[in-house]
C-alpha cells in the first residue's frame, strides 16, 4: 500500500531551524576559507579544514533537522546510526575536497567548476545516503527527474558557495552569501524530498514523528556543539569577522610598482634639504658652488 508522507509534521519549526543551521555552517565556512586565502600563513590547511568541516556539518545538521519533520502516517520511522554518521563523513570529505582544490589551485573557472561539481555531488550523496539509513516497513521510491533536479541544484549551490568563498570578503557581504547558501541547500533538500514516495509492505501500527525525532536529536548534539565551538573560534579572530583593517590594505591604484622605490622628496622653497634621504649608490651629484669648483660625487 502507498504510505502518506508528510514533510512538515511540526509546521515551520523544522524548516526554519534547518535553514538557520545551513546558514550558520555556510557563514563559518565562508569566513574560514576567506581567512586562508587572504592570509597565507602556516595555518592555511587548518583554516581550510575548519571551513570545510563547518560547511559539511552545517549541511548534514540541516538535513536531519528537516528530517525530524518527515513522517509516514501509517508507519514508524527509525534510522541506522552507522549509515547516518557515514553520511556526515561523506559531506565533510567531499566539501573538503572542493574547498582545498580552490584554496590551493586558485579561483579559476576550471577549479570552481571542478570543486563545485565534487562538492555538489558530495552534498547529494550525503542526502541520499542519509535517506538510505532510514528504516521503515516498506521501501522508498524516487522520481528520477526530481532527483536529477536536486543534484543540479546541489552542484550549482556548491559552485556558488566556492565562488563566494574566494570573492566575498566583507562581513555583511559574507552574511548575505551565507543566507543565499542556506536557501540553496534548503531548496535542494526539499526538492529531493519531493521525489520521495513510500510503498509499505503491510499495514503496521501507526507510528508518530516523535519517535524519529527522539532518535535523531541525540545524534545532532555533537555536530551542533562543533558548530558552536567553530563560531567561537571565528568570533575570537578579528581577521575572520571583519577582514583586513584599512591601514593594512594595499591601495587599489598605487602609482608605484612593487620593488621600485618611491621618488625622493623634493624640498620646497625655504625648506632645508634632507641630506639623509639621498638614494643609495653613486651618481648623485651636488651642484657646483659659484666659483667654478668641480662638482663632486657622493
Amino acid at each position: 500500500m502507498q504510505g502518506t508522507v508528510d514533510g512538515f509534521s511540526y509546521g515551520l519549526v523544522t524548516p526554519v531551524a534547518a535553514f538557520l543551521m545551513a546558514c550558520l555552517g555556510g557563514a563559518l565556512g565562508l569566513r574560514c576559507t576567506t581567512r586562508s586565502l587572504r592570509h597565507r600563513d602556516s595555518f592555511k590547511a587548518g583554516w581550510l579544514a575548519l571551513g570545510s568541516t563547518s560547511i559539511g556539518t552545517g549541511i548534514w545538521t540541516m538535513h536531519f533537522i528537516a528530517m525530524m519533520g518527515f513522517s509516514v502516517q501509517q508507519a514508524p520511522i527509525d534510522y541506522d546510526r552507522p549509515i547516518t554518521f557515514a553520511s556526515l563523513a561523506v559531506a565533510v570529505v567531499m566539501v573538503g575536497i572542493g574547498i582545498f582544490i580552490v584554496g590551493y589551485r586558485g579561483a579559476t573557472a576550471l577549479t570552481l567548476v571542478t570543486g563545485g561539481t565534487i562538492t555538489g555531488l558530495g552534498v547529494a550523496t550525503m542526502h541520499y545516503l542519509g535517506m538510505a539509513g532510514m528504516r521503515l516497513p516498506g521501501r522508498i521510491e524516487y522520481d528520477t527527474l526530481t532527483v536529477a533536479l536536486s543534484v543540479v541544484i546541489a552542484v550549482v549551490a556548491a559552485t556558488t558557495a566556492l565562488w563566494a568563498a574566494v570573492s566575498v570578503h566583507g562581513f555583511l557581504a559574507s552574511l548575505g552569501a551565507s543566507l543565499v547558501m542556506g536557501v540553496a541547500v534548503s531548496g535542494m533538500h526539499y526538492t529531493a524530498m519531493a521525489a520521495v514516495s513510500v510503498h509499505l509492505h503491510a499495514t503496521p501500527a501507526a507510528g508518530t514523528a516523535a519517535s524519529a525525532g527522539s532518535l535523531l536529536l541525540p545524534m545532532l548534539i555533537g555536530p551542533a556543539v562543533f558548530l558552536i565551538l567553530a563560531a567561537v573560534v571565528v568570533m575570537f579572530d578579528p581577521l575572520l569577522v571583519m577582514g583586513d583593517p584599512d591601514w593594512q590594505r594595499t591601495p587599489a591604484r598605487s602609482p608605484y610598482r612593487p620593488g621600485v622605490p618611491a621618488p625622493r622628496h623634493v624640498p620646497s622653497y625655504g625648506e632645508p634639504a634632507n641630506w639623509t634621504a639621498r638614494p643609495a649608490g653613486r651618481g648623485f651629484r651636488r651642484s657646483a658652488p659659484r666659483g667654478g669648483h668641480r662638482s663632486q660625487d657622493w
